[in-house]
């Protein structure tokens, strides 16, 4: 018959579940380059 869960919503907590692992490394690297962005601006504006 039909499977309580659609395939799509699979798809997407599949999608998610990949992702969430990586968060530790993703978040603090990312907040880095921010970082090096924001200071880059701000000294060439000045």
């Amino acid at each position: 018959m039909s499977s309580p869960v659609s395939s799509a919503a699979a798809t997407e907590a599949d999608a998610v579940e990949k992702i969430v692992p990586m968060m530790p490394i993703v978040l603090p690297v990312m907040g880095g380059v921010l970082m090096f962005l924001l200071a880059f601006i701000a000294v060439f504006m000045a």
